[in-house]
């Protein structure tokens, strides 16, 4: 007999019979009908072919069969239920993982709302996950993750914005040897004298011209050249396709290379973070995790 076999609510109902020897009592116990302990018991008589107890007008007991079948049981019963319990144990010692999503570099601010998040919910621990510089929404949108920090803007109507941060300068990143590399700043409007490399994914098209706009604010469209869907593939086409790409100034710090200039860029809206989550997804600990990425950045 295989364990999916076992007739498990018929040996408990067997075991508890043999301690009050009373079919009523046994029913209140387990919450079930005296007709259904008789229906219970019988069938477990019919499984193993004996008789296990002698019901009388006056009496309830155990046959010699059914004390010696008792005794066999209640070791094992005794040892699967402590199985059970400690397994249940072990479960709620197990912290609940909270799964955030995030773009771009780690940031000083999101470690310590995690320190503080994990300090102060001794019940949950965050785990990570890296997104997709031109995926940031799906996972969040298909409930893969609990929460994401991405890149704004976000005009999703199912996701929820927390707490904005790392507002940055724009910056424009091209390889050491560019026209651009040497000066101190350029305009938004001189993007239009540069070959870009634009983000791919399936993010929205406003989120994508946001990140990598196709014209400059008056209009000069912005030449583009082939397309990545990571920062680390941006910076290799950099260096080897004398393209530029557009990063935050955190983004380029975290990023530097010798080999790669990054240029502040001005006239272009600022770039941020955003910690967003599905708004029918909303529970407790993404609020207490917003409410700690809050106190992080204050």
């Amino acid at each position: 007999m295989s364990i999916r076999e076992l007739p498990m609510r018929e040996l408990e109902c067997f075991l508890v019979l043999s301690e009050e020897l009373h079919f009523g009592r046994t029913a209140e116990r387990l919450y079930i009908s005296q007709g259904r302990v008789s229906q219970l018991l019988r069938a477990l008589e019919r499984r193993i072919g004996v008789t296990l107890v002698e019901r009388t007008s006056r009496k309830v007991a155990l046959t010699d069969s059914g004390a010696k079948f008792c005794a066999d049981l209640r070791p094992a019963h005794r040892l699967l239920a402590s199985v059970v319990d400690e397994a249940k144990d072990r479960a709620r010692a197990t912290p609940t993982p909270l799964l955030v999503g995030f773009q771009c570099a780690f940031y000083e601010s999101i470690a310590k709302a995690v320190s503080a998040f994990e300090r102060n919910n001794p019940d949950s621990i965050i785990q990570f996950k890296e997104l997709p510089l031109g995926d940031p929404f799906s996972d969040v949108l298909a409930a893969r993750i609990d929460a994401a920090v991405c890149l704004l803007p976000v005009a999703e109507p199912q996701l929820v914005t927390g707490p904005v941060f790392s507002r940055q300068q724009q910056t424009l990143a091209v390889a050491t040897g560019h026209p651009f590399a040497a000066l101190p700043e350029i305009t938004a409007e001189q993007l239009a004298d540069v070959v870009m490399v634009p983000v791919w994914g399936p993010a929205p098209e406003y989120w994508r011209q946001s990140q990598s706009p196709e014209r400059t604010p008056s209009g000069r469209p912005i030449q583009t050249r082939a397309g990545v869907s990571t920062v680390q593939e941006g910076l290799m086409r950099v260096t080897t396709s004398n393209v530029g790409l557009l990063l935050c100034r955190a983004s380029a710090e975290h990023y530097s290379r010798p080999d790669i200039s990054h240029v502040p860029v001005t006239g272009l809206p600022e770039s941020a973070l955003g910690l967003v989550w599905r708004a029918d997804n909303e529970n407790d600990r993404i609020r207490r995790f917003a409410q700690s990425l809050a106190g992080a950045l204050d």
